[in-house]
């Protein structure tokens, strides 16, 4: 089964299809993670997306339900230069695409793909499987909306409030597209956490007597997060809050900060970052927004740093007690460099 690539710059590869027949359509971003596809594929943050994979071989261990991040595989499409045929357990990645209507190309040259993304910046794509038109890939990629029109939030939050119960602390969550994994960090150290759909206004969350409030990761522009952002802005001062990914961005945005799209992002399981302690840790990302450090508040305080590019990882603000970062220190498929210095942490000062 033949399948076409085709990006807005008028760049088309023609590859093998695996999946069903079909055409999607997204930004095509990149990750450079070598293990973990499956987490990557069932994170939420990655709707709206088609995600490829610069490690050269995918699914060589087959789809491990136990280590998905969410119910399903978000990304619109999903490209690979080979995909494992014979993996070490079944499904394979091609069967479990197979068996849930998905799109996907392989034996395309995803390190040139990955260089032109790094050189011009994140482009609109189009993946038809079933098809080599190349010029129908391109106009359908041209033709596709920015990812910050498209309104994604929506897709991934849940649709009713839920309990996941604890002994200890109580943690609301408003869910932008939260990762399993985050969850069951929080849990692992006693939370009762009530989780709310992305809608929940200041008094619902409050009628839950939270000792803080988080914010984890999302798909899309943090600016459309509209409901999140009023609420961390009519709470702050109130309770703690904690951010993670987009969680960062709608703190800041709620504080009168502004938000900026990257060139094309930070994703992959490798991203080095440094405390202000002067240690590093590598740890794994999904972003492609960022907070704009000149425009951040007096009070706040810049606590990580990305050490490749020096964009903000991570700011806290004492005299409100927010914390928040950038990175996934859950990082369910590694690293875990930061998980129990961030969840320890967070979890031990919330009154």
């Amino acid at each position: 089964m033949k399948a076409v690539l085709g990006l807005e710059d008028g760049t088309s590869v023609v590859g093998d299809g695996f999946g069903v027949e079909g055409t999607c359509s997204g930004e095509l971003v990149f990750t450079t993670q070598m293990t973990g596809y499956m987490e990557a594929l069932t994170d939420p943050s990655y709707a709206g997306q088609v995600l490829m994979f610069t490690y050269p071989l995918i699914g060589n261990y087959g789809v491990d339900r136990q280590n998905f991040e969410s119910s399903k595989v978000h990304p619109q499409g999903c490209v690979a230069r080979e995909i494992a045929r014979v993996p070490a357990a079944r499904p394979s990645v091609a069967e479990y695409f197979e068996e849930n209507g998905l799109l996907g190309i392989s034996g395309v040259d995803t390190r040139s793909l990955t260089i032109k993304t790094r050189t011009v910046g994140t482009l609109k794509a189009s993946l038809i499987v079933g098809s080599d038109d190349g010029d129908e890939a391109v106009r359908r990629a041209r033709a596709a909306p920015p990812i910050g029109d498209v309104d994604l939030i929506g897709s991934v939050s849940c649709p009713e409030p839920y309990r996941i119960a604890g002994s200890g602390k109580r943690i609301a969550v408003i869910d932008l597209g939260v990762k399993r994994h985050i969850l069951e960090s929080l849990g692992r150290r006693g939370a009762d956490i009530h989780v709310f759909p992305h809608t929940a206004a200041p008094d619902e969350v409050m009628a839950a007597k939270p000792d803080a409030l988080f914010v984890g990761n999302g798909p899309g522009d943090p600016r459309r997060a509209t409901h999140a952002i009023r609420c961390v802005r009519d709470l702050a001062g109130e309770v703690p809050i904690i951010g993670i990914c987009m969680g960062i961005q709608v703190t800041a945005l709620a504080l009168g900060a502004e938000t900026y799209k990257m060139k094309f992002g930070h994703r992959g399981a490798n991203q080095p970052v440094r405390y202000r302690d002067g240690s590093i840790s590598i740890t794994t990302q999904n972003h492609g927004f960022a907070v704009d450090e000149e425009t951040l508040p007096e009070g706040c305080t810049v606590s990580y740093r990305n050490v490749n590019d020096g964009t903000i990882e991570g700011f806290e603000n004492s005299d409100l007690n927010i914390t928040c970062v950038q990175f996934h220190p859950e990082a369910h498929g590694g690293p875990r460099d930061t998980e129990m210095r961030f969840f320890d942490r967070i979890y031990r000062e919330i009154p």
